[in-house]
């Protein structure tokens, strides 16, 4: 079935000061000067509801292991119910399963009508939230004319290399551009597709309801507005963003998202349907009455975040261009305490990062995108163990 796009009516961040622009995958800067310095503050929101207990304020990360080795450009994860990780190269079009005990890669198919450019390619997957019967499997990618999300069925019994089906394009239409493609799907705890969007380069789209730029959309899993959204008909549930690739759900089934700053502040965000994030008239928080400010900011050269997790009371951010990991733990949907950061310059810029189970997380490394300095192993997947 195919749904085409239509039209549509802080707390503390322990920063040192930046004064670089930061962009979507956290390389140089497109132009333009940064705005003084500011403390990132808190802001406010509901307390965690009663029975939810707050995380401690330290944590910890551990590495476990190295489970895989020798990724190109690899951008979107989705752990198999059965065992299983399967990654998506954003340049070379391919899904690949990796054996999570054996680290041993067996390559899917290459994904027709991906056109990588820039920013742009095969970006997220998903699974389908009835992928035990249908064995579906949802991507994001950039093609010749559009950001798109297709469906293909994953049929293991095939030899390497030949067991994905044809995309069947659900949903089109997103603006695409070298930069701010967003790329971040998740299928939600009511069964629909959320996905993160750009802006695109063209900073007006995230504020105009009508553009699919520089948004949050939330979807039926044949691409139709998903009922209940805040605006009839329009698969549009937040907008005002800069460029969002991370989309995570806390215990009580509330929606983060993380987003891109421009000059100044990256942010993570509590989303509330129909919500305005601001971008362009607001970066970072702004104390505007129009806007959502984030629950947490960050300085773009310690940030510049990608995917995110949650676990153990805690948001987990992953980091390009601050090369970290941050634990945000949360009260309801505000943070608990000041953002921590792990791993901090250990394994380069960090892409993804996903729940694995337990206190466990899978965390993907972004060193072959083209802006990172690849090592010998580059791209990898690590197992954590995290508090």
């Amino acid at each position: 079935m195919q749904a085409q796009a239509r039209a549509v009516t802080g707390v503390l961040a322990a920063a040192a000061l930046l004064l670089t622009a930061g962009c979507s995958s956290g390389g140089p800067p497109p132009g333009g000067r940064s705005a003084p310095p500011r403390p990132a503050v808190a802001s406010s929101s509901p307390a965690r509801p009663a029975g939810e207990g707050t995380p401690p304020a330290e944590g910890s990360v551990k590495v476990l292991r190295t489970v895989a080795e020798g990724l190109d450009s690899p951008w979107g994860l989705a752990p198999l119910p059965g065992g299983g990780l399967i990654v998506s190269s954003r340049d070379r079009a391919t899904l690949t399963r990796v054996d999570e005990t054996t680290g041993r890669k067996t390559e899917l198919g290459t994904v027709s009508g991906v056109a990588p450019q820039g920013e742009g390619g095969l970006l997220g997957i998903a699974l389908s939230p009835h992928y035990a019967s249908d064995h579906m499997v949802y991507a994001y990618f950039t093609s010749a004319s559009d950001n798109r999300i297709v469906r293909m069925l994953y049929d293991e019994k095939k030899p390497p290399g030949e067991q994905l089906g044809a995309p069947d394009t659900v949903f089109k239409g997103i603006p695409k551009g070298l930069v701010h493609n967003g790329g971040r799907i998740a299928f939600g705890p009511d069964g629909m597709l959320y996905a993160g969007t750009g802006d695109s380069g063209e900073r007006a789209l995230a504020q105009d309801r009508k553009s699919l730029g520089g948004k949050i959309l939330r979807l039926t899993p044949e691409g139709e507005p998903a009922p209940g959204n805040p605006f009839p008909g329009s698969p549009v549930y937040s907008y005002g963003h800069r460029n969002v690739q991370g989309l995570a759900w806390d215990g009580k089934q509330r929606l983060f998202a993380s987003e891109f700053g421009q000059d100044t502040w990256d942010e993570l965000n509590a989303i509330a349907p129909g919500g305005d994030y601001g971008w362009p008239g607001a970066e970072g928080r702004s104390g505007d009455a129009r806007y959502r400010d984030p629950v947490a900011q960050w300085h773009t050269g310690q940030a510049s975040p990608s995917g995110i997790a949650y676990a153990d009371g805690s948001v987990w951010m992953a980091g390009l261009r601050g090369e970290r990991l941050w634990r945000i733990p949360l009260k309801g949907t505000a943070s608990s305490a000041p953002p921590q950061a792990f791993l901090t310059g250990e394994f380069g810029r960090l892409r993804t990062v996903a729940a694995a189970g337990g206190h466990r997380l899978w965390l993907i490394t972004s060193n072959t995108d083209g802006r990172g300095s690849p090592k010998k192993g580059d791209d990898r997947i690590l197992e954590l163990e995290v508090r």
